[in-house]
């Protein structure tokens, strides 16, 4: 795959400020929106189902996909069947793990069996990747978020988790795979290479690809270069007028 400045994989913001988000809306590489509990805590999210038909109801044919906030089961399927009534293109998040480590796999097979579109997240292991995809009904739309730069901060290389995860997914075309955790602007080229459908990404990071994109290392270079002259001109410092004056 040759990847160019103008990515061709999906991309999602990441974020629950709705500020943040209506800007982010106007970009045309953005499609879709992912956001978490502890997005909304950032954010200062203070009532959940408004947040969420607000974003619904601003965004309606967007991808957007919100968590669950309860670890009791029964308790999701609730929530998520709340959710998912929103609109059509929500998607409920649901932890591939419960608190005690154990696989969700039987609840994610309920809820998807019931038609809820699902994103599967939380995912940092091949055999999560399986679990999840052994769950998801194959006629209901369902997003399966690897949670790369999570892997990465451990110092473990994601490479074969990703493309492996990857290579799974294929006999699957009702599941898109999502890059999350994104901590880098390579990580888009990174997602796109290793055949991954969608990568969310927070506006920071968005914003620094959108303007820096089209730069050549020369132009970096010369960046930098300027950058630092900026500095200096803002300290006031001279080191020759130091050696000259060093009780100045």
């Amino acid at each position: 795959m040759q990847f160019t400045n103008q990515a061709t994989i999906e991309i999602y913001a990441d974020g629950a400020d709705i500020n943040d988000m209506r800007e982010m809306a106007k970009l045309p590489e953005v499609t879709g929106f992912t956001t978490n509990p502890s997005l909304m805590k950032r954010a200062g999210v203070t009532n959940y189902l408004a947040f969420a038909k607000q974003v619904v109801a601003e965004f309606p044919s967007m991808p957007v996909s919100f968590e669950v906030f309860t670890q009791d089961p029964d308790q999701i399927k609730e929530e998520a069947t709340i959710l998912s009534s929103l609109g059509p293109n929500v998607y409920v998040k649901v932890p591939i793990l419960s608190l005690d480590g154990q696989p969700n796999i039987n609840l994610l097979r309920e809820l998807s069996n019931q038609g809820i579109k699902l994103n599967v997240t939380a995912i940092t292991t091949k055999e999560q990747v399986r679990w999840a995809l052994d769950a998801l009904n194959p006629e209901v739309p369902a997003i399966v978020s690897l949670f790369v730069g999570r892997v990465a901060d451990t110092g473990v290389d994601p490479t074969s988790f990703v493309i492996c995860s990857s290579a799974m997914s294929y006999r699957y075309p009702n599941v898109k795979l999502l890059w999350a955790s994104t901590r880098e602007v390579d990580n888009i080229r990174q997602a796109e290479q290793s055949g991954l459908d969608i990568i969310t990404v927070p506006p920071t990071i968005l914003q620094k690809w959108l303007s820096r994109r089209d730069m050549t290392p020369a132009d970096v270079a010369l960046d930098t270069v300027r950058g630092f002259e900026e500095d200096i001109q803002a300290l006031g410092f001279s080191i020759l007028d130091d050696v000259a004056d060093p009780v100045k």
